[in-house]
């Protein structure tokens, strides 16, 4: 068993992991920038060294200080946590180098999944249907022209290193294509250092549904179920699920059978997350994996039993897995919703103290909290800072228990988008499980553009 391990990240991720070690009897080590001096993660963590500036490209993305205090510490591993580091390759190669074990894929896999061109190459040689589109990058607008034309509008343009939402833009015509094939390519540059772009059909009324897999180091594979992560703005996730409210017996097996094809065609060790875009008639395309712990995870958690992080532990010990696809259990409907920092009508970040916050506390909900009262919240990370979660026997259950939780949610200093969580909680098409990837454009927008969220 590790004795020590540091956790290469911060805020709500990072307290999560150290509570996962501490059960397990792991010493843990944070790093934080100079804006994290006073945050929970360093708080909680046995040790904790400042690493930089501010800013992540100072401080957390900061691959050779992070090494620097690995070796200091005298740890034996690295949890990456989401985001940052997680999916950096040369990261995960650096830590092989220096004797030091990346809790997570190697970094050969972290690459190839890394580009979404290469990703969609490898799936369609598995037999993993993917959405109509291309496997190489874009020449130019007119060659995206052509290719539209053929699949059909409308079409979403994307960065092969993009993630988080960024890079991604739906076309419906011709005549927006060039400014919109511009547009992208340079924000892929500006975020991702990687100007390749590609181009797929765009599914309307689509779902977005993610299966959880896990592979040990002998080629054991097994999928815990999925979740449902279709309420999203701007590309990114909102409110996740697990079961999704839309999928039958026949089409959850076969999309679990398929995410465990898709690991083993890579060699995946560790925990993972194939996601699929699936239409009204339940067809299912590979969309993209995540070579990481997902934010979403504490829904399958909620309702397997298991514990994600200490299974992450185990597989990076090397240890075989003690259970089979069999053995997997679904228990009851568990709902996690995301509490952003942020303006809920121009979705823009909203920095400062939080002077008061309020969580309700039941024996159905879990609070994932990166913040306290009296925390300051800064300009420089991404803007969530909690994540509520609740668990039903049934989703009617659920939803009902997140209606109740949200009206209790009490957070003050700062603006946030509980009204908007609120809003689609009790939204009538939300209950009956039309949970598309177009809900907020389609029952939400008008009211965020009208700044009315009645209470």
């Amino acid at each position: 068993m590790f004795k020590k391990i540091l956790i290469a990240n911060r805020g709500e991720i990072a307290v999560r992991v150290i509570k996962t070690c501490r059960k397990m009897g792991i010493k843990t080590v944070a790093v934080y920038s100079e804006a994290d001096a006073e945050a929970l993660h360093v708080k909680n963590a046995d040790e904790a060294f400042l690493i930089g500036k501010s800013r992540v490209n100072e401080s957390y993305l900061n691959i050779d200080k992070i090494i620097e205090k690995a070796k200091e510490s005298g740890i034996d591993a690295i949890h990456p946590g989401y985001g940052l580091l997680s999916e950096n390759a040369g990261f995960a190669d650096r830590c092989a180098k220096e004797g030091i074990v990346f809790i997570g894929p190697p970094a050969d896999v972290i690459a190839k999944m890394g580009s979404k061109i290469e990703a969609r190459k490898a799936m369609k040689e598995a037999g993993i249907p993917v959405v109509p589109g291309i496997t190489y990058p874009l020449k130019d607008a007119l060659e995206a022209s052509e290719i539209a034309k053929r699949i059909g509008y409308p079409v979403m343009l994307k960065a092969s290193s993009g993630g988080g939402g960024i890079g991604m833009q739906i076309v419906y015509n011709n005549e927006e294509l060039k400014k919109a094939y511009d547009g992208n390519q340079k924000r892929a540059v500006d975020y991702f250092g990687d100007g390749a772009i590609y181009i797929e059909k765009y599914i309307p009324h689509s779902r977005h549904i993610e299966v959880q897999v896990l592979a040990d180091s002998k080629g054991n594979t097994v999928y815990l179920w999925e979740r449902e992560c279709s309420i999203q703005r701007r590309h990114q996730k909102v409110i996740e699920e697990a079961p999704s409210p839309f999928l039958d017996e026949e089409t959850r097996k076969k999309m679990g059978e398929a995410a465990v094809k898709a690991a083993k065609k890579i060699n995946y060790q560790n925990v993972g997350t194939i996601e699929f875009l699936v239409d009204e008639n339940k067809n299912f395309y590979f969309l993209e994996m995540n070579t990481r712990l997902q934010v979403e995870h504490p829904v399958t958690e909620e309702i397997t039993g298991f514990d994600l992080v200490e299974l992450q532990i185990y597989a990076a010990l090397g240890e075989e897995l003690s259970f089979s696809q069999v053995d997997i259990r679904k228990s009851g409907h568990a709902i996690e919703a995301r509490i952003y920092a942020e303006d809920p009508f121009t979705f823009f970040p909203s920095p400062g103290k939080i002077t008061k916050l309020n969580t309700p506390f039941y024996k159905w909900t879990r609070h994932e909290l990166g913040v306290l009262e009296g925390f300051k919240v800064t300009p420089f990370y991404d803007p969530m800072i909690a994540k509520l979660i609740v668990k039903g026997e049934n989703r009617n259950e659920a939803v009902s228990r997140l209606q109740k939780a949200l009206a209790e949610y009490n957070v003050e200093g700062i603006k946030t988008n509980i009204a908007m969580l609120q809003k689609i909680a009790a939204h009538e098409a939300y209950k009956g499980g039309d949970t598309t990837t177009d809900f907020i454009r389609k029952y939400i927008q008008n009211k965020i553009q009208t700044k009315s969220f009645p209470k």
